[in-house]
């Protein structure tokens, strides 16, 4: 074979690399703004309100934004792999999470002058009791064998519910500005803290995933859980750890929303989250009846929901029609994944291979 029919391969091979789908999603979009305007990507360094050197623009936004959704993407992408179906309850349990963390730090004053705990004391407490709630689903998924939208589908709805019954229907106040720093930024350091604790939350799970065998198992069980079982895993065991997981993921996020105002609006915060998380996965490339999977692109698509968000944003959609937009990038997913649509692709592609080499034979007999 010549070196430019192993250099085409390679670069058709990139076409059929998972992660081209986010990849290409987001030199579109980058592509659009620089057309559209330029500016866009300009950051400049400036102060916040207190003083603080903080960067500004909207790839700063972007990245700050994106932190909790790219979070969210690690446990619904193993939950996904694993079980073949989707948590829809995330933005409902990050309420309850949130709740937790304030009725903590406030007590039974919904506005102390001072804290009554540590921070890590209710960011800990609010990770035990999101768990709790993710194996809350992981059972009913994993040794009831509900289908997984149906069974998350009870927090979903009375999730916001217990988050306002946590605090007695109040909207307590943290009026400690430490507290604040964890959602916007430490003094000192023009980077939004976000940014950080999403890129150590995304290194943990990347070596979790390197030295232990729970990628392998998710997706095995993904795929044929009996198999697995003959194979000495129990795929009920990992479903169930997987939405564990999930239930640590929502804490990490429900901790950063509270952060970020200091308080909490249990109807609205993170609010259609969830929604956006199973997209984040979906334009990774990951099947969404679950399997093999790419963290990486799921990662990545989460970054890329937020560019798209902010690019709309930034042009004055209305907020209302934001998922309209996201319904069509759904859609085309969809319908890109679709085994008949996969398989047409292929005979396409094999065809055109064909027609190639027997004109190459022709050439050559001639």
């Amino acid at each position: 074979m010549s070196s430019a029919n192993i250099s085409k391969d390679k670069f058709l091979g990139i076409f059929r690399h998972q992660i081209f789908i986010p990849l290409a999603a987001l030199l579109a979009l980058v592509l659009f703004n620089l057309i559209a305007d330029p500016s866009f990507f300009k950051v400049s360094l400036g102060q916040n309100s207190d003083g603080n050197p903080v960067l500004s623009g909207y790839l700063i936004t972007i990245l700050d934004n994106a932190s909790e959704l790219a979070i969210l993407a690690i446990g619904m992408t193993l939950v996904t792999a694993a079980s073949g179906g989707q948590d829809i309850s995330v933005g409902a349990v990050i309420a309850i999470a949130g709740s937790v963390v304030l009725r903590v730090l406030c007590g039974d004053d919904p506005r102390p002058e001072t804290m009554q705990a540590p921070i890590i004391v209710a960011f800990l407490i609010a990770c035990v009791v999101s768990m709790l709630f993710g194996a809350f689903n992981g059972m009913l998924v994993a040794y009831f064998k509900i289908q997984p939208m149906v069974a998350t589908l009870i927090l979903f709805t009375a999730g916001r519910s217990i988050g306002a019954w946590i605090n007695n229907n109040t909207l307590p106040i943290v009026n400690e500005p430490v507290f604040g720093y964890f959602g916007n930024y430490i003094p000192g350091i023009p980077v939004p803290t976000p940014v950080f604790i999403a890129i150590v939350c995304v290194a943990v799970i990347m070596l979790v995933l390197k030295f232990t065998n729970l990628g392998l198992y998710s997706q095995a069980v993904g795929i044929n859980a009996n198999s697995t079982r003959l194979n000495g895993v129990d795929p009920q065991l990992i479903k169930f750890v997987t939405y564990v997981i999930m239930g640590l993921c929502v804490a990490v996020a429900g901790f950063i929303k509270v952060s970020r105002i200091s308080t909490i609006n249990y109807s609205v915060i993170a609010k259609d989250i969830e929604m956006d998380a199973i997209l984040a996965v979906a334009l990774g490339g990951n099947v969404l009846s679950g399997g093999k999977f790419n963290m990486w692109a799921s990662i990545l698509g989460a970054y890329v929901i937020q560019f798209l968000t902010t690019t709309l944003f930034k042009f004055n959609v209305p907020s209302t029609a934001l998922p309209a937009y996201k319904a069509i990038v759904v859609i085309i997913l969809v319908v890109l994944s679709a085994p008949t649509v996969r398989e047409k692709m292929k005979a396409l592609s094999k065809k055109f291979k064909q027609k190639k080499a027997g004109a190459a034979q022709v050439q050559g007999g001639n």
